[in-house]
């Protein structure tokens, strides 16, 4: 059936990427074969993403990159020091407004005692005008030589002196206001969320309020400190208007909040210069101007520190833009970056082996998109969608494959080498005779006297009927009669030797000798399932691995040592329990012997020791004298290696090859074919 695709508008609920079976059993295999373990071989996968047809699946680590990107370019759009630039400028503005603003009112006042001179229509004698003017100029002249001591640099001393002030002008006055609800504002929100949506104008009950539910909640905190279950509930009852729309749900989420707010300034103070660092502190307190409360929040700092230190969260930005922020703006741009920081330490738990559930979705989609969080809900779904399949199973804490990934992972393993054959358009495999049994080939033929006698009845009827459709009962000849073509197969008996020596991984031959296994173990299965095939793997020690072992199998780490003799020693061993066929062994390494057994001790020497080579030629020889062939592939050539295998090949007359690990399997399963098969036609 054709594939039929629907297409509709986006509205945010379609999966950006779907799970591809195919694409994610392909690559479990690759992370299979590295490091032999289906837990780990799945963390891999979602620490690097997963690519499929219908496009990249982003993994943890494409997402921690897409963060940091994002986070430099904030870092890089925003001006810091433009903070406290904004704040002098708005001070300059207000002294020039409040000055210009004096000058106006005086021409004003002029401008009325002269309309007034000798008019009795004003209302007003001239006497009260004249006082009325020396008033005003008596008061903007203290006015002016009070501005005059304001600096606009003095950003904290200029905020605490006009605070006293009785402006003249209108404008200045409300500029001011702002400019003062503004950091007391931003001085309340660095405590808790939403405190300044309760604290609109900040006036004297306002601050007498804060204080004291800043001092309750020292005392609540101080209980806690000391091992005590504060009353929350009573705390909320309170204050609970204070705190916004969205209050706290518990003390430990208050906490949490006080924690994260605080951390936002104190990482804005920490990313600037220190003598910005002290401009703001020295503003924020001369805003709130209150020196009970300035020594409760003091205190309230020193709990929350010794409480849960929030140094995990601060931290100080290398801002290097040129567009410029407010105090209100750049709070939140330190809201953002605090989330980037912890999003970014919720994906480093999961790429170290941690749960996904860990991670704050909504904030994923907030700071980096839908797609992002599509991506990492997909990859969250991997070990059940293979579950399902029947390809892994869950055994305690761990997965390990099922007998049907096995086959899937060999499967695709045998396709990956075979394609180097079909590349290559190696010809038919042929192979000498040796060995019982026939197959059935999917030809047929007339049957000729001396064939076999196996017909194919289906053919052998159709051809009757087609002779003579007299009807029923169909009458069959000798020459309606189809058979059969054959296949004359040689069984065979085969040992892999694959060398598990600490070089094999630091050399990067491993994975491609562990994919031969599979492949080999899958091709005997189902195309040969007469033949017997027997893993060794060898490194100080030789020792049998069964099939199901071999996608966990990984290399002995820490042991440098090749036995060789041992291996051979083992081959022998299991291929006496096979009678007839060929028998032979394939040994995959990298390196010439450096151990050996000897008295039921194990020697071991590098360089290699004579002793080592002359045990391991000794069993050379032995096999020799079994008729086992030995087909040695080397993934090396240094000088000690070609003597040995030289003399291997003379003792065995069996064919050594140098390869490298990505023409690995080409060359043993088309050497594995060519002395397995020879398709015979009769």
């Amino acid at each position: 059936m054709a594939e039929a695709f629907r297409y509709s508008q986006w509205d945010g609920t379609q999966e950006v990427f779907s799970l591809s079976e195919d694409a994610l059993m392909d690559e479990l295999s690759d992370q299979l074969l590295a490091n032999g373990d289906v837990t780990s071989a799945l963390r891999n996968i979602l620490r690097r993403g997963l690519d499929s047809p219908t496009g990249k699946t982003k993994g943890v680590q494409d997402l921690l990159e897409e963060l940091r990107n994002r986070k430099q370019r904030t870092l890089d759009t925003h001006d810091l020091s433009s903070v406290l630039d904004d704040i002098r400028k708005k001070l300059e503005d207000i002294l020039q407004h409040e000055k210009s603003g004096i000058e106006k009112e005086l021409d004003r006042a002029r401008r009325l005692q002269q309309e007034t001179q000798g008019s009795e229509d004003s209302g007003l004698d001239q006497e009260t005008v004249q006082k009325l003017l020396k008033d005003l100029e008596r008061r903007a002249s203290s006015s002016q030589e009070f501005l005059q001591g304001i600096s606009s640099d003095d950003t904290a001393g200029a905020i605490k002196e006009l605070r006293d002030y009785e402006f003249m002008d209108a404008q200045a006055k409300q500029e001011f206001d702002e400019l003062l609800q503004m950091l007391q504002q931003q001085a309340a929100n660095s405590l808790f969320k939403d405190l300044s949506q309760s604290l609109q104008d900040m006036s004297q009950d306002q601050v007498q309020a804060l204080k004291q539910m800043v001092r309750d909640l020292n005392e609540m905190l101080q209980h806690k400190l000391q091992g005590g279950e504060p009353d929350f509930q009573q705390f909320m009852d309170r204050y609970e208007p204070l705190l916004g729309p969205n209050p706290p749900a518990d003390l430990d989420d208050l906490i949490e909040e006080m924690r994260r707010r605080m951390a936002q300034m104190q990482s804005l103070m920490d990313s600037m210069s220190p003598d910005q660092k002290q401009e703001l502190q020295d503003l924020l307190r001369s805003a709130l101007n209150d020196q009970d409360l300035q020594r409760e929040l003091a205190e309230l700092a020193a709990i929350m520190d010794e409480l849960d230190p929030m140094s995990s969260l601060r931290q100080d930005y290398p801002f290097s833009g040129t567009e410029e922020l407010d105090l209100s703006e750049v709070m939140e741009v330190m809201e953002q970056l605090q989330r980037m920081d912890a999003l970014e330490r919720q994906l480093r738990k999961v790429q170290q082996g941690g749960s996904i559930d860990e991670v704050d979705l909504s904030s994923l989609e907030d700071l980096l998109g839908e797609e992002a969080r599509q991506a990492l809900a997909q990859l969250a779904k991997m070990s059940e969608f293979l579950e399902d399949a029947g390809y892994i199973r869950k055994v305690g804490n761990r997965y390990e494959l099922t007998p049907r990934g096995m086959r899937k992972i060999g499967h695709r393993a045998l396709q990956e080498i075979f394609a180097y054959i079909k590349k290559d358009r190696i010809g038919s495999h042929q192979a000498d005779a040796t060995g019982y049994g026939i197959e059935y080939a999917d030809a047929t033929k007339s049957y000729e006297f001396g064939d076999p006698f196996i017909p194919h009845m289906q053919r052998t009827i159709l051809n009757a009927v087609l002779r003579d459709s007299a009807g029923t009962p169909v009458k069959i000849r000798p020459e309606d009669f189809e058979i059969y073509r054959t296949e004359q197969l040689a069984q065979a008996s085969t040992v892999l030797m694959l060398d598990l020596s600490l070089s094999m991984a630091m050399r990067g031959n491993f994975m491609a000798a562990k994919k031969v296994a599979l492949a080999m173990d899958n091709l005997i299965r189902t195309q040969f399932p007469r033949d017997k095939l027997f893993i060794v793997g060898f490194s100080t020690y030789a020792r049998e691995l069964k099939p199901e072992q071999l996608a966990h199998m990984t290399w002995d780490e820490f042991d440098p040592y090749t036995n060789i003799q041992h291996g051979l020693l083992l081959a022998q061993k299991l291929l006496s329990r096979t009678k007839g066929g060929t028998k032979q062994i394939i040994m995959i390494s990298d390196g010439e012997p450096t151990a050996h057994m000897e008295g039921g001790q194990v020697f071991l020497q590098y360089p290699p020791s004579p002793r080592t080579i002359r045990q391991t030629l000794a069993e050379v020889r032995r096999c020799t004298q079994q008729s086992i062939v030995i087909n040695t592939f080397m993934l090396d050539r240094n000088s000690f290696l070609v003597d040995f295998v030289e003399q291997l090949t003379r003792l065995n007359r069996g064919r050594v090859f140098y390869t490298t690990p990505e023409r690995l399997g080409h060359y043993i399963l088309v050497d594995y074919l060519n002395s397995r098969k020879r398709k015979m036609v009769v």
